[in-house]
């Protein structure tokens, strides 16, 4: 099977990262997939931004959870990295599922409860999936501990990820305890040894954050099946030149 090349957060070193245009961009230019990060606002509506505070990559101050729908759409999610991008808005899950329809991308859809737990946001997400008839093409990921456990007493029925730049001397066999279909490691985690015990369990691997082409290159290389980056021209490039020498 050929690795996923996911566009992290979109075509982010092109356009602003979890918009539509970066999304768009991505698509254009032959990514298999989308990564996103979901928060949820104070009515509970689930949006794509990195961040738990709107500072870095709005024109406002303030965390996520404290503003509605409404409010959030009123900010600029694009002037900060182009004035060709101002008055872009915060996108929402729905927003991106609804345009995949047609896309029919891959989507990774990352929960950000790391530092804000956001309550139900797992049934929230999985709920949003199914509405949109997404499930074969989506899988949810998170660092969170907690919230793999209460994604596996939903039995939603969407694979999920475990998220993870830790070193474990034994990743596979946490992830198996974790019920995960995927391990979601970063880079300097990334060994021959660790795709193949994962192969063998049928747990898959996927590699973040990799924009350097000889770190591409390995990551493709040593069989992972997929990986994030912020450069999904540059990967899909070195994928092709892997795949037909």
């Amino acid at each position: 099977m050929a690795p996923i090349i996911y566009a992290h957060r979109g075509a982010s070193k092109a356009a602003p990262e979890n918009t539509m245009p970066a999304f768009e961009l991505a698509a254009k230019q032959g990514a298999d997939g989308i990564e996103t990060d979901v928060q949820l606002t104070k009515d509970q509506i689930p949006v794509l931004i990195h961040d738990e505070n709107v500072r870095r990559t709005t024109d406002g101050i303030g965390f996520v959870q404290d503003y509605t729908y409404k409010e959030l759409q009123e900010l600029d999610a694009g002037s900060w990295f182009s004035s060709t991008y101002s008055n872009t808005t915060i996108p929402t899950l729905d927003q991106l599922l609804a345009w995949n329809k047609k896309k029919k991308l891959k989507l990774n859809i990352e929960l950000k409860n790391g530092v804000i737990d956001y309550e139900h946001i797992e049934k929230i997400v999985c709920e949003r999936i199914q509405a949109h008839k997404m499930e074969k093409l989506s899988v949810i990921s998170t660092f969170n501990f907690k919230s793999l456990k209460r994604l596996q007493k939903l039995n939603c029925a969407i694979p999920y990820s475990y998220l993870t730049s830790r070193r474990n001397p034994d990743l596979v066999q946490l992830a198996k305890e974790l019920g995960v279909t995927g391990l979601h490691i970063r880079y300097r985690l990334l060994s021959k040894r660790l795709v193949e015990k994962a192969k063998a369990e049928k747990i898959y691997t996927a590699v973040y954050t990799v924009n350097h082409p000889f770190s591409i290159a390995r990551v493709l290389r040593l069989g992972a099946h997929g990986l994030f980056t912020d450069i999904p021209s540059l990967a899909i490039q070195i994928k092709k030149k892997l795949t037909n020498p």
